[in-house]
């Protein structure tokens, strides 16, 4: 059975605006329970995907970081288009990253950074999660086992040449982290076995924010949006939000 596949959203609440940005190979619904939490607490959100997610992974493997910093921009204008004059930031993972340079680029109210690595493995040991996507992706569209593994073992002669791009990225960013001003809440979860977990400190201990705090979490991996203290993220995320000097 084909499921349907997650949409970006828009959620609209009140004047405070935040951006919500997804990890390299997930997407919208990384964040979806965030959003709804924001909604309910008069915070409109909105929620991007880059260029080559949420779609087939043979489309994905086309696509790069200069692709996804577009849709980052796009969805900070469409915020902007609407009539949101202040704009917070939060990202999960590469999310995480492009919030940063996000905050030294443009004006934002505030940055919250998950799970955000400020180093990156090998190509090879990323394209591994690129294939993890792709199998997870076809189980998802339904197909069959065999035909899974034929179309994962194709994408397996593959590369996404793009990869390198992606390692500069972060590179980039993190010889950038002391250009951030922006009051700055810095989440990682304990359990991560993705990133490098001392990312979180460097990002902390770098950025110039006058007000900046971490948080660890205990019980939580990678996709901490998901995980088994999502609730708890949630109330600490609000409470950074509502500490940002925000107009209105």
């Amino acid at each position: 059975m084909r499921i349907a596949q997650p949409k970006p959203f828009f959620f609209e609440a009140g004047k405070r605006a935040v951006l919500l940005l997804h990890g390299f190979t997930g997407n919208s619904s990384d964040v979806r329970m965030l959003g709804r939490f924001l909604e309910k607490n008069g915070y409109t959100s909105l929620a991007p995907h880059y260029k080559g997610h949420g779609v087939p992974p043979e489309e994905l493997i086309q696509t790069g970081p200069k692709d996804w910093w577009k849709d980052v921009m796009r969805g900070y204008d469409q915020l902007k288009a609407a009539g949101y004059e202040e704009i917070a930031v939060a990202g999960l993972s590469l999310g995480g990253v492009f919030s940063l340079k996000l905050g030294y680029t443009l004006p934002v109210k505030g940055i919250v950074t998950m799970c955000a690595p400020m180093s990156m493995k090998t190509t090879e040991l990323m394209y591994e999660g690129v294939i993890k996507y792709a199998r997870d992706y076809k189980r998802y569209e339904g197909k069959d086992q065999s035909l899974i593994e034929e179309e994962v073992e194709a994408l397996q002669r593959k590369s996404m040449d793009s990869l390198p791009e992606l390692r500069n990225l972060v590179y980039d960013v993190r010889d950038h982290v002391d250009h951030v001003y922006a009051p700055l809440f810095v989440v990682q979860g304990r359990q991560d076995t993705v990133i490098e977990v001392n990312s979180a400190n460097f990002i902390h201990d770098e950025a110039e924010s006058f007000e900046k705090r971490i948080k660890w979490y205990e019980k939580s991996g990678h996709v901490i949006t998901l995980d088994k203290e999502k609730e708890q993220l949630h109330e600490d995320i609000l409470e950074f939000l509502q500490t940002l000097e925000w107009q209105e």
